[in-house]
């Protein structure tokens, strides 16, 4: 069985994201970059899938800019077996990720796609379920356990009123959610056997996909610093206090 998963390249999540002086996008200048946490836990899923000796061969993709090989070289030392870039240096939207994502699809037709819930920067939570309309397969959304056998896949999901099990018939799409699994870190002998493991390098025109986004980015802001607190000598003047200066009762 062939798994296909999708990495995508974002600030690590341990660094204070920065907004450029004159608002027109994050700061990247000297940015530790790293693989977006939620596809990490997808790489993972592959892995141990390969372990339990479901998983023949997994091929991890990435689209972006050359500096994404950094993150495909990570997902090989993790231990996916080789990686295809999609090189482009324009910003891309879910919509353009799902439709590249769907032509590397029809190339490798893979039993199984994983990719994370969302990303941390965009936080759109949209790419798997446009992948999967595109494609017309049967998706797994939040997962927070998955069971291979029988030529299914049983995805446990997190939902708000608990958890929902459904039955996919493969190939299949899954998205990771936080408590599926926990990555493992990448060994400096998988890290020298990643250098090795082939990368190939694609361009939308290549796979006959238009990326041109029909989204607009207008206005990037940081969050709005929070105020200090006050203290308050009795309930009633708390009370006073949420009911005229906050609103909230």
């Amino acid at each position: 069985m062939k798994v296909l998963v999708a990495v995508k390249r974002v600030i690590d999540y341990n660094v204070k994201v920065r907004v450029k002086s004159d608002n027109t996008d994050v700061d990247l200048t000297n940015v530790k970059m790293a693989i977006n946490p939620f596809c990490e836990i997808a790489v993972e899923e592959a892995v141990r899938l390969k372990e339990q000796g479901v998983a023949s061969e997994i091929v991890v993709v990435s689209m972006g800019p050359k500096a994404c090989q950094e993150q495909i070289r990570t997902a090989l030392a993790l231990g996916a077996d080789r990686g295809i870039q999609v090189e482009t240096e324009d910003k891309l939207d879910s919509l353009a990720v799902a439709k590249l994502l769907k032509a590397v699809y029809d190339e490798e037709k893979p039993d199984l796609v994983i990719l994370g819930k969302q990303a941390i920067d965009s936080d759109n939570n949209q790419t798997g379920q446009m992948f999967a309309a595109l494609t017309g397969l049967p998706q797994g959304t939040f997962a927070s356990e998955v069971k291979v056998a029988d030529g299914k896949v049983s995805v446990t999901r997190e939902i708000d009123g608990g958890l929902q099990t459904v039955a996919l018939n493969l190939p299949a799409v899954v998205t990771t959610d936080l408590r599926l699994n926990e990555p493992r870190y990448a060994s400096l002998p998988n890290i020298m056997k990643a250098k090795r493991k082939p990368l190939d390098v694609k361009t939308p025109a290549d796979l006959g996909v238009e990326v041109a986004s029909s989204v607009t980015l207008l206005k990037v802001e940081a969050p709005a610093e929070r105020s200090a607190g006050i203290k308050v000598g009795s309930v009633d003047e708390l009370v006073e206090k949420l009911k005229n200066e906050a609103k909230v009762i």
